[in-house]
This record gives C-alpha cells, structure tokens and sequence, in this order.
C-alpha cells in the first residue's frame, strides 16, 4: 500500500476554561467560546481521528493502523505498542486556569486503569502578556505537608509558577503538578492517555453548577513530591536545520525552523513522522503524495516513506518521532 501524507479533521473540545484562540489565532472551526483542546490526532476510545485528505478521506486512523500496522507505525513502533498509536496530539487555548493536575506513571496507570500513562510536552505558540504555567513545587515537601495543604486550602503557596513566551517549551514527566494559566496557546505532545489525576480547580462549578471531580486519594502516590528544576527545555533555534528539544521513551521532538525546501532521508527511521505547524505554512510530501498545512494543522507521514521533502519559503514545524 502506497500511504501519502495524511491529514485528519480536528477533534474540538469545549472546556470550562476555553476560549477562542483556536478559531482567532489558529482557524479552527470552533462553534462557541469556551473550545479549549483541538485534538490532532487521536485513537483515544471516542475519539477516533478520520482521514480529511486523499484517498482515505473519511477513513479513522485506527482503521488504517489495523489494515497496514508496519508500513504506518514503522516496524519496532508495531513491535512494542500493537496496533496502538502512542501519541496523542494537540493544540490547547487556556482562557482560564487549567485545574492544577498530575498523571500518573506507566506501571501505576497499567495497575490502576489498563492505561499508558502520560508524560507530555508543551510549545508555548502564544501567551498574554503575564501568562504563566505551574510546573512542579517551589521547595521538596512531604506527603503530609501536601495532604494538609489540601485540607487547609493552601496549595498554591507551595506551587513553581514559570512566565512564558512563545517559543517557551516545557517537559513534563509523569508525577509533576502542573497547569496551563490563563491566557496560553499551546501545542502539547504526549503518550495516548486520558488518565488526569486533578487535585485543585479553583473552586470553579461547570455549567450546571456543579464542582468538578478531584482525585484526591488517587493522585497522592502519584506524586512527585521533590522540587525539581527539570522541565524547561534549552533547544538549538538554528535556521534551516533539524534542532532536537525532546528525546524521551515515549516520543521524540525536534524543532525545523525554515526559510527555504527541505529534503530528509528517512528511510532507516522505522518511524512515522508528525509535523505540527506552529508557525507559516509548507507542503510535505513523500513518494505517494503530498498534503498542504499551515499555522495549527498537522500531518501525519506514515513510516514506509524513505523521503520527506518540506516545501516552503517560511515554516516553522515540530517533528514528532518515536
């Protein structure tokens, strides 16, 4: 089978502190003002990406993985996840304070909910002036000390809170406490799961006036409880080349910034390949096709392609590996 480069509809999501960036900033087709996750590309149970281009338009891509797993995923990514994809790609708009939230480790996710669990990275791609993230603690604390914050209502003073800018790109491994603040555009990288452990929403209600779910008990041996300073990522930005950000078991990341065509030999990748385009526009293509993309869409370039050529005169693009 011959697999061009394939590009999927958005999944949007409306959450209780979206906003409209995804439409402003990005040309989602968002329907309200509170859209705050477009999910790219996805096999999350329910949420199934569907084939937008070419001639497996209105295919799933669970569908294509099951029908052609190796020249897809790449032969060692089928070898140790199945016919599973393991990432899961998105863009987020933070109108409001995310909840202050954690994820479990693969073995506590497997023992606990049958689940990968979720170490994920995030490209800064917009932020209001004074927008900031929560990546971590301020200083090491104990259990108890965390269990009494909860209790007396004080966990934000133990809290890291990060300012950003574009181009600001964060790691975030599983136990960290994070949130995304108010006010940030951003794409997000992580292992396919949906297991969120959230411990504090800011006492917000949902619009039938309920409190959100938190997952107290749950999260507190989930926990990383050491303060570290880890989750900023120094990356090269150098014009026209391939700059790693991210190299972890889960995924890897690198940043193309480009002014002119690119050519890439892949052909010993055994990988598929994900551009997010966070900045510009290009055509990619391999030997079977091509697809055009631009600021906030992605594309998915299936492992059997020994050539990616990147078309462009101004692009800038993560690259997505396993």
């Amino acid at each position: 089978m011959k697999l061009y480069p394939l590009k999927f509809n958005p999944i949007l999501k409306e959450r209780l502190w979206g906003g409209t960036k995804l439409k402003d900033v990005l040309g989602k087709p968002i329907e309200n003002d509170i859209t705050g996750e477009s999910w790219e590309l996805s096999t999350v149970e329910g949420d199934v990406s569907i084939v937008a281009n070419g001639e497996f338009s209105g295919n799933s891509l669970q569908d294509l993985i099951n029908n052609y797993p190796e020249e897809l995923l790449g032969k060692s990514v089928y070898a140790r996840f199945g016919k599973e994809f393991p990432i899961l790609i998105k863009f987020i708009d933070a109108k409001q304070d995310l909840s202050i939230q954690l994820h479990p480790n693969d073995e506590l996710a497997k023992k606990r909910h049958n689940s990968f669990g979720k170490t994920e990275m995030w490209y800064i791609m917009d932020a209001d002036k004074g927008a900031e993230l929560i990546v971590g603690f301020n200083k090491d604390v104990t259990k108890d000390e965390y269990a009494k914050s909860i209790e007396e209502d004080s966990l934000l003073d133990l809290l890291n809170y990060e300012n950003v800018k574009e181009g600001d790109t964060f790691f975030i491994n599983t136990g960290k406490m994070h949130a995304i603040g108010a006010g940030v555009l951003l794409a997000e990288i992580q292992q396919t799961s949906d297991i969120t452990y959230r411990v504090f929403d800011f006492n917000r209600r949902d619009k039938n006036g309920n409190l959100r779910e938190l997952h107290t008990d749950l999260a507190l041996d989930a926990i990383d409880y050491t303060k570290k300073d880890d989750f900023k990522v120094k990356y090269s930005d150098k014009k026209d080349s391939v700059n790693n950000m991210v190299s972890c078991p889960y995924f890897n990341t690198n940043i193309l910034e480009l002014t002119k065509d690119l050519e890439l030999d892949v052909e010993k990748r055994d990988s598929f390949t994900i551009y997010m385009c966070v900045g510009g526009k290009a055509t990619i293509s391999n030997e079977f096709g091509s697809v055009s993309i631009k600021k906030g869409e992605t594309t998915l370039v299936p492992a059997q392609s020994k050539k990616i050529n990147i078309i462009t005169t101004s692009a800038k693009l993560l690259e997505v590996t396993i």
